[in-house]
């Protein structure tokens, strides 16, 4: 009995000492190798092979320390895959409510308005924090990649801001704004003006584009949708400039001349009627709302004042007279 006693008095004192080290463990300041120190959590990782990460990223305790403490506190499935960046001073409880709430560290690319496929890409490239999945890849490639049924990827992608935790693939940041520009084209093909001539949500999304590159000011984005509206109904060419160039890819070298207007491609909009086969940049919320509720107008021309504002006409008579007084003022 006396034996029995004594057993059950050492497990006691075992366990208090257990918990009273476990307590320690837990609010004690952790080593780090550097300050701040970052490290990666992959997705799926369970909390055994994340606690060696963690320590050969420089986090000072043992693997099985700090799975432990997880699995004493119930949290060993809870843990978030992300990119953590943790200072000196952090304890390995306030650690593991970072990784449970998925505390993850974040920066940022920007897909600005107007841009095109190719300065999009060029953009993730110069992304330091971001995984370069897509280097090497051709544009279908890319597009397969991140489940777009589309074979040309301009315009397909939603220009805003997108933060990403750090390391995260440039294909995931690049599916994200190709779901946004699906959500918004969806929503605003829904509810458009029934009198728009678009036989598709993309033919939307290119005249789109047309709008967003062909807008100086943001009052004359109504005027100019409906300007190629107009153009488009009555069957007259587009005959829009920021098409051409595109067409021209890299023969552009910042000038637009008589002999680029002449020359046929299929996106040149002085040669051949309708739209052109593809967006031609990434065209904003504005740019999508103006192509799909245009206002009504008899507009059917316009001209750069050189400020970028927009002169508009009715009749072509109108233009030439509007088109020799700024051509005349840029010559003065």
């Amino acid at each position: 009995m006396r034996l029995v006693k004594s057993l059950l008095s050492l497990v006691f004192l075992a366990g208090i000492a257990f918990l009273g080290w476990a307590a320690w463990f837990a609010t004690s300041p952790l080593r780090l190798a550097t300050s701040p120190l970052e490290f990666e959590i992959e997705p799926g990782m369970p909390l055994r092979i994340a606690s060696q990460q963690m320590t050969r990223a420089g986090l000072g305790f043992a693997p099985w320390e700090f799975t432990l403490l997880g699995r004493l506190l119930g949290r060993a499935a809870g843990i978030k895959a992300g990119s953590y960046e943790v200072e000196q001073g952090v304890t390995p409880l306030q650690l593991l409510d970072k990784l449970t709430r998925g505390d993850v560290t974040q920066s940022e690319v920007v897909f600005v308005e107007g841009k095109t496929f190719r300065q999009i890409r060029a953009a993730l490239d110069g992304q330091p924090d971001l995984r370069h999945d897509s280097a090497g890849l051709s544009d279908a490639e890319v597009l397969a990649r991140i489940g777009a049924a589309e074979s040309h990827p301009e315009g397909l992608f939603f220009p805003d801001t997108y933060l990403f935790a750090k390391q995260s693939s440039d294909l995931r940041v690049l599916r994200r704004a190709y779901l946004a520009m699906q959500a918004r084209l969806a929503a605003e093909w829904e509810k458009r003006d029934p009198s728009v001539p678009y036989a598709s949500p993309y033919e939307a999304l290119i005249m789109s584009s047309i709008v967003e590159k062909e807008t100086g000011q943001p009052q004359d984005r109504g005027n100019v949708a409906s300007v190629f509206v107009n153009r488009l109904k009555k069957g007259m060419l587009l005959q829009t400039d920021p098409t051409v160039i595109y067409g021209m890819a890299e023969r552009f070298d910042g000038n637009i001349r008589k002999n680029d207007l002449a020359s046929d491609t299929p996106y040149n909009t002085y040669t051949r009627g309708g739209l052109p086969p593809t967006p031609i940049a990434l065209p904003g919320l504005a740019s999508l709302r103006a192509a799909l509720h245009p206002p009504a107008t008899d507009l059917y021309y316009f001209v750069s004042r050189g400020d970028g504002s927009s002169e508009f006409s009715r009749s072509l008579e109108e233009h030439n007279r509007a088109v020799a007084k700024y051509q005349k003022r840029r010559g003065g």
